[in-house]
């Protein structure tokens, strides 16, 4: 979910969308801040695991911070810490996150008055009931959590409302087992159909770290071969050929190789989206770019020739794109922060008018493709939220047609995959644009390709297909 296009708040919302860089918070948070690795892991010292485990949860779930923001927040003052205590504070976080409905329902079956238990009792029982769900040893679990003699019991006690569980009819099973509010459930059934469970399951498992090759510095090859001569296994991944899955514990910003500007990180599916581009080396736009991920993509597609526009309301993310631009060789962006809204806003836009060859919309939206890397964006999303970002994203896909030149193209991408933030916003939009038509992302990924990956003529990705994020993409081109 970005938080581009948007006015930024005077302070942190449960709704502000969480760092790029949270795509790898969870991999590796153990190397982070200057804490070294250990050769060989030593034994975890669980009462100091458990408090920080407790601090990042209640930060989220208590008061309300982004999870990735939490974790850093809490491990940075965790210094003390080995590096793997600090992967395992941020895996058993964001196990408990995406199972948070699941380990409740649980939790009130196997322990008899749960919920009147005071906050940090509870909390404990959470991170113990998760971590035995996610296939510890009960009596590992109990022998590290100083649980009272109660509450050990009510985890042997899990098998038997487990049971409970699977035996409620699927309109009620769904819901508690996907660990998703009511009104996300019932989305994810009217997008997933039978396959409802599949996805939810999918969506609730450990993302794989995914690095982009940066080919203005070299091949895929290559950066496996330096990825290796740093300790780094990696395997190709299956559908972009600019992508690799990282086997790595190692925090990957502390390799020489991302210091070097050879790779990025970002999920396959992202890399897909931003391939929709082809992006010729004349007058490409990305204007929604943030901190530029896909922005250095389409620098690399364009062989660093010709003018790339990356537009942002956020300062802030514009500043970081220029850094990862220096990083990585990049040399023909223009970074330009734009108002987000009202006259000014499309008063920027003018001397780009009728100007480009290709504009991308990575619009902000609610990010329910993402729920693996940002678990706790479920407990955020409000049926409000969804209609906000429908019209939002309307707005900004009629706002940047402007610059799409005759025969030039419009690329619409969301990491959703709710049909109100993606079909309909451009069945929308071809409704009032008849000039523009739909060219089928096959064409642009080839038959092979593109039958894997679409769904008619769409980009449409999901963890238990493809094993990415949840990502829609459309082609529109206008007519010259």
């Amino acid at each position: 979910m970005k938080r581009s296009h948007r006015p930024a708040p005077k302070k942190q919302s449960a709704k502000q969308a969480p760092s790029k860089r949270a795509h790898a918070k969870e991999a590796a948070p153990g190397a982070a801040r200057g804490t070294p690795l250990e050769r060989a892991p030593r034994p975890l010292r669980e009462d100091l695991v458990l408090q920080a485990c407790l601090e990042a949860y209640g930060s989220v779930r208590h008061e309300g911070r982004l999870s990735d923001r939490a974790l850093d927040f809490t491990l940075r003052r965790k210094a003390h810490l080995y590096s793997n205590e600090r992967r395992a504070v941020a895996e058993r976080v964001y196990a408990l996150l995406r199972r948070q409905r699941t380990v409740d329902w649980l939790l009130a079956r196997a322990r008899p008055g749960f919920d009147r238990l005071e906050t940090t009792r509870q909390d404990v029982l959470r991170l113990a009931a998760s971590r035995i769900l996610h296939g510890e040893p009960l009596e590992a679990v109990v022998n590290s959590s100083s649980l009272p003699s109660e509450d050990s019991t009510s985890l042997g006690a899990l098998p038997r409302a487990a049971g409970e569980l699977e035996a409620l009819p699927l309109a009620k099973r769904f819901p508690i087992a996907a660990s998703l509010p009511d009104f996300l459930a019932v989305k994810f059934q009217e997008t997933f159909g039978e396959d409802a469970s599949q996805a939810a399951e999918a969506m609730n498992e450990r993302a794989p770290l995914t690095a982009r090759v940066n080919l203005l510095k070299g091949d895929r090859a290559e950066l496996q071969r330096r990825l290796a001569a740093e300790g780094v296994e990696s395997t190709p991944t299956p559908l972009s050929p600019l992508g690799l899955w990282l086997e790595t514990r190692v925090n990957v910003f502390s390799l020489q190789c991302f210091k070097d500007g050879l790779l990025e990180l970002q999920d396959e599916g992202s890399q897909l989206l931003g391939m929709l581009v082809d992006s010729p080396p004349t007058r490409v736009v990305d204007a929604c770019a943030g901190a530029g991920g896909k922005t250095l993509q389409l620098a690399a597609q364009m062989k660093n020739r010709g003018d790339l526009h990356a537009l942002d309301v956020d300062e802030v993310r514009i500043e970081e794109l220029r850094k990862r631009a220096r990083r990585a060789g990049v040399h023909n962006v223009r970074t330009q922060l734009i108002p987000a809204e009202g006259p000014a806003a499309d008063e920027a836009l003018v001397a780009l008018k009728d100007k480009a060859d290709r504009v991308l919309v990575d619009a902000p939206c609610s990010g329910t493709g993402t729920y693996r890397r940002k678990p706790d964006g479920r407990y955020r999303l409000t049926p409000e939220d969804l209609k906000e970002h429908a019209a939002r994203q309307k707005a900004l896909l009629e706002r940047f047609s402007t610059m799409v030149k005759p025969g030039g193209r419009l690329i619409y991408g969301t990491c959703s995959i709710l049909r109100e933030e993606n079909e309909a916003v451009i069945e929308d939009f071809l409704s009032r644009h008849p000039d523009f038509t739909v060219r089928p992302v096959s064409q642009e990924l080839g038959p092979e390709l593109g039958d894997k990956v679409s769904r008619g003529p769409f980009l449409r990705l999901a963890p238990h297909t493809h094993n990415t994020d949840g990502f829609f993409g459309a082609i529109l081109v206008r007519a010259k």
